[in-house]
Formats: C-alpha cells, structure tokens, sequence
C-alpha cells in the first residue's frame, strides 16, 4: 500500500452495479461492509487503481461509469471524472480523500472473495443493506442506493 504522505492518501472506491444489486465485501481489518477499493498506487492514475482494485478483490473486470472530456493530446490524458469525491478520517492524524467510481461488470458477474482482506463478497440489492451485519454506515448505504438507482436507468 502506497503512502503520499503521512497524513493523507488518496484511494478509489467502486460501486460495481449489476441487476439492481451493488457487489460489497465484508472488510477483515475494518470489520465493516464496504465497495471494493483501496489505495492509488504511486506509479498508476486513479482509473488505473479502481480497475486494479475492483479484479484483485473480486476476479470482476469492470467498465468504469463517468464522463471523460475530449481533452487528451500529447503529454495530457483526461481521465473519466468520478461520480463523488469525499474525506474520511482514518485515524487522528491520517486521512483518506476518495475518488468514488460507479462501474458495471465487463462480462462475469461471478465474485471471488479476497479472503486475506474479507470476511465475505456478496451481491446485494438495496432492500438487503440495513440487514447487513455488522450494520453499514449511512455514508455507505447512502452511496450503493444512489449507484444503483443511476446504472438502473
């Protein structure tokens, strides 16, 4: 895991939708359900790090969802936009800004689960979500609802 600073990192997370159902793990470490993601490596741009990340923690390859302007030309390459940024506090002197990606699977929907960094990897739909256990957080809820009412249409 790569660190820019002592303070602060930057990470991707990826709200891969497919059938009305958002894929989530049960995080081993944190002990709590999450998207897939993780840290952007210092050597690969964010796009780079949600691809590798959603295949090392799922087996999925997934297209990512967004807008990329028609900018690219020698020496600049735009970069699809995430859907949401946010700031999370890790610790008391660390934090994490996140790039939030929406994705769909490429073709196999057949998650693998991680299991050094997971308990467990399932699909769920929007009604399953307050029964997970341990219990979601809001901010977690709030974005796998908005992932797959948006893939819906």
């Amino acid at each position: 895991m790569a660190h820019i600073h002592e303070k602060i990192d930057f990470t991707v997370a990826i709200f891969i939708v497919h059938d009305e159902k958002v894929l989530l793990i049960h995080h081993r470490k944190l002990d709590k359900w999450l998207p897939l993601g993780g840290h952007i490596e210092l050597d690969e741009d964010p796009e780079q790090a949600a691809l590798r990340e959603a295949k090392e923690e799922s087996g999925i390859d997934v297209e990512l969802l967004g807008e990329r302007p028609p900018t690219t030309s020698p020496g600049t390459r735009a970069l699809l936009a995430p859907r949401f940024l946010d700031i999370h506090r890790i610790s008391d002197t660390h934090e994490h800004i996140g790039m939030i990606y929406w994705a769909r699977p490429k073709s196999s929907t057949e998650a693998k689960c991680a299991v050094a960094e997971h308990h467990d990897i399932r699909w769920c739909a929007s009604g399953d979500l307050d029964g997970l256990q341990p219990p979601m957080s809001g901010a977690v809820k709030w974005y796998c609802r908005k992932a797959i009412e948006e893939i819906r249409r």
